[in-house]
């Protein structure tokens, strides 16, 4: 097991793996390495100690809208008591695809991708039911305008 990498002890080389693969998560250990200079091998080491200390993950990102899923939100909860205690229990609900503790309004941020309104409305129903929650607040999205995912290393 590696130990947790972070971002002061990534070298030069492991940041432009990881620009590389922001740019392109398919692009081969052969082109990563020629263009950082290493081997095959050494590329694909590297890349699975990143993986393995969570600092990177390869995912295929989709368009829910074409997969059927034709309402996207993003909730805003406020809590009494714990954050992280409902932030867990929400971890477990499949709609959610991203939980951010915040300061200011809303306690926790929660992105939802649901089938139809009718699948949203039932999971505001399951989310209002946990103990802590006070109160939810939905913004129903329209469009997405802008989403990357490519903003580089430090």
């Amino acid at each position: 097991m590696h130990p947790e990498l972070n971002q002061t002890e990534l070298d030069d080389i492991s940041k432009q793996i990881i620009e590389q693969l922001q740019e392109d998560g398919r692009r081969s250990y052969a082109a990563i390495a020629e263009s950082v200079g290493l081997s095959d091998a050494a590329v694909r080491q590297r890349i699975k100690r990143l993986i393995d200390s969570k600092l990177l993950e390869i995912v295929a990102v989709t368009d829910p809208l074409r997969l059927g899923f034709t309402r996207q939100a993003m909730i805003g909860v406020k809590v009494q008591g714990r954050m992280e205690a409902v932030a867990e229990a929400l971890e477990s609900f499949p709609e959610v695809s991203y939980i951010v503790l915040t300061a200011g309004q809303y306690d926790l941020l929660v992105e939802v991708v649901c089938e139809d309104d009718d699948h949203l409305l039932r999971l505001l129903g399951r989310m209002r039911e946990l103990p802590t929650v006070l109160s939810t607040e939905t913004f129903m999205y329209l469009k997405l305008h802008k989403q990357r995912y490519d903003w580089g290393t430090r």
